[in-house]
C-alpha cells in the first residue's frame, strides 16, 4: 500500500506545484511536466492504445481528467461525441491556444501561431491563404516530384541493405520522403535534414510539459521566418514564393513564416511517422503487401485509409476551449474548460464497424478522424494522402519480402508526444517474411 499511496501524494504535490507556478495567470511555457491524469490518450501499448484508454471510452466516452488552474480538463473519446466537438461552431469553441502562452518579451519566431491553434476571423484569413494550394488540381503537379524522391529513397536503402544487414526505415525512408516532399513544396533546401528530424520530434514531445516542445517551434519558425525574408526580394518556384507573388503585400514575414510552419511541420512529422509505422504494418501483414503491389487503385486505398485509421498517429486534435457551458455527449462542460479529443480511440470506436482493434487491409474505409474534422480539419489531407499511396505502393513493389529485423517489444515508441511514432525501425529488405507478433 505504500507504494501507490507514495505516488498519490506525489501527484497532488505535483499538481500544487503547478497551480503555484501558474497562479499570476497560465503560462503553458513554464509547465515542466503533464499531471498523469492527464497523460492517458498520449499513451500506447505498441500500435495500440492502452486498455484503460479503451474502457473508458466505452464507459466514459465525455469524461473529466483532472481540475487544473481553476479549470476542468476533458477527453472526449467517443466517435459521435468526438465529431460533435470538432465540428462545433466558434461560437462554443475557441482554438486559441495563445491566451494561455505569455508573449511578453517574446520574438517574433517565438509568438504561437499556426491554423490549429487559431479563432476566427484570423482563422478564415489564413486558410483562405492556404486553400487554392491544396486542391487536387494544383496536388496533382507535385506527383512526378514525389514518385522521383521515393525512388531516390528506395535506391539509397537499396544500397545501405546491399550485404543483407539491416535498414532503419526512419533514417533512410520515413523521415527523409515527407522531408523533401515539403521542402520541395515549400521551395525550400534540403541540406539541414537531421536537425528538424530532432525539432520536429521535440514539437511534439511533452514529457516535459510545454517547454520543450516551445523551444523546438521557435528553432524552426526562425528558420522559416528567415526562409521568408531571404525570397520577399527573389521568390522561389515552391509555396512560399507564390503566396508571396499573390499575396506579399497583405503577409509580413512573421505572418507568412506562420503559415510556412505549419504546412511545413504538419507537412512530415506526421507522414514520416505514418510511414515508418505503416512499414512495420506491411512487413507484417502480407495481405496488405499484396494489394499495394496490385493495379487496383481501390485495393490500394483501402490499404492507406485502414492505416490512418489504425494508427492515427495524431492522437489528440488540438485543444478546445469552452466559450460559454456546453453539452457535449449529455455532459455538461463549464464555460473555460479545456477539451482534448481522442482521435485514436474515437478512430476504433464500435460503431464505425466490428473489430477495429486490428488492421485489416480488407476492412471498407471508416469516415476515420485522422485528419480531424470541421473547420480545423488537416488543409494538407490529400497531399498526405497522395504521399501515403506512393510512397507504400514503391515501397511494396521494389522490396515484397520487406520483414521486420526486430520484434516490436524491441522498438523503441514514444513516450509522450502528441504525435506517436517510433525512433527507429530496422528492417530486412529481403527477409523470410516470417510475421513479427504484434
Amino acid at each position: 500500500m505504500r507504494i501507490p499511496l507514495l505516488g498519490t501524494v506525489k501527484q497532488r504535490v505535483g499538481v500544487w506545484l503547478l497551480n503555484r507556478t501558474m497562479r499570476n495567470g497560465i503560462d503553458l511555457r513554464k509547465l515542466r511536466f503533464l499531471p498523469s491524469a492527464v497523460t492517458l490518450p498520449l499513451k500506447r501499448e505498441g500500435l495500440d492504445p492502452l486498455p484503460a484508454m479503451m474502457k473508458v471510452q466505452s464507459e466514459q466516452p465525455v469524461k473529466k481528467l483532472a481540475d487544473l488552474f481553476g479549470k476542468g480538463v476533458w477527453l472526449v473519446s467517443g466517435y459521435e461525441e468526438s465529431r460533435e466537438v470538432l465540428a462545433g461552431g466558434a461560437e462554443v469553441w475557441s482554438n486559441d491556444l495563445g491566451q494561455f502562452v505569455s508573449q511578453e518579451g517574446r520574438s517574433d519566431e517565438e509568438q504561437i501561431g499556426g491554423l490549429g491553434m487559431t479563432d476566427p476571423p484570423l482563422h478564415t484569413a489564413l486558410r483562405r491563404y492556404l486553400t487554392p494550394e491544396f486542391t487536387m488540381r494544383r496536388l496533382d503537379r507535385l506527383q512526378p516530384g514525389i514518385e522521383s524522391i521515393v525512388k531516390q529513397r528506395l535506391d539509397a536503402m537499396a544500397a545501405a541493405g546491399a550485404s543483407g544487414k539491416p535498414v532503419d526505415m526512419v533514417e533512410e525512408f520515413a523521415f527523409a520522403v515527407p522531408f523533401d516532399v515539403i521542402c520541395d513544396l515549400l521551395g525550400l533546401p534540403v541540406d539541414d535534414r537531421a536537425r528538424f528530424l530532432e525539432l520536429g520530434v521535440a514539437r511534439f514531445d511533452l514529457t516535459e510539459g510545454g517547454a520543450g516542445a516551445f523551444g523546438a517551434a521557435a528553432h524552426t519558425r526562425e528558420f522559416l521566418i528567415n526562409a521568408v525574408r531571404e525570397q520577399r526580394a527573389n521568390p522561389g518556384d515552391g509555396l512560399i514564393g507564390a503566396l508571396l507573388k499573390e499575396h506579399g503585400d497583405e503577409l509580413d514575414d512573421v505572418t507568412l513564416g506562420g503559415i510556412a510552419d505549419g504546412v511545413f511541420l504538419g507537412g512530415y512529422e506526421t507522414s514520416a511517422s505514418m510511414l515508418a509505422l505503416g512499414a512495420y504494418l506491411i512487413a507484417t501483414t502480407p495481405k496488405a503487401g499484396e494489394m499495394l503491389r496490385s493495379d487496383d487503385a481501390e485495393q490500394v486505398n483501402q490499404v492507406v485509409e485502414e492505416l490512418l485509421r489504425h494508427l492515427c498517429v495524431v492522437q489528440l486534435a488540438f485543444l478546445r476551449f469552452a466559450k460559454t457551458d456546453v453539452e457535449v455527449g449529455g455532459v455538461l462542460i463549464k464555460e473555460g474548460d479545456a477539451v482534448g479529443v481522442s482521435l485514436l480511440a474515437a478512430n476504433r470506436d464500435p460503431v464505425l464497424g466490428e473489430d477495429l482493434g486490428s488492421f485489416d487491409p480488407e476492412r471498407e474505409p471508416t469516415r476515420h478522424l485522422a485528419f480531424g474534422w470541421g473547420m480545423h480539419r488537416c488543409v494538407g489531407a490529400e497531399l498526405a494522402r497522395m504521399e501515403l499511396r506512393t510512397a507504400l505502393q514503391m515501397l511494396a513493389e521494389r522490396f515484397p519480402n520487406l520483414a521486420m529485423a526486430a520484434d516490436i517489444s524491441d522498438l523503441d515508441f514514444r513516450k509522450l508526444s502528441a504525435v506517436y511514432g517510433v525512433e527507429a525501425l530496422p528492417v530486412l529488405l529481403d527477409g523470410d517474411r516470417a510475421p513479427v507478433s504484434a
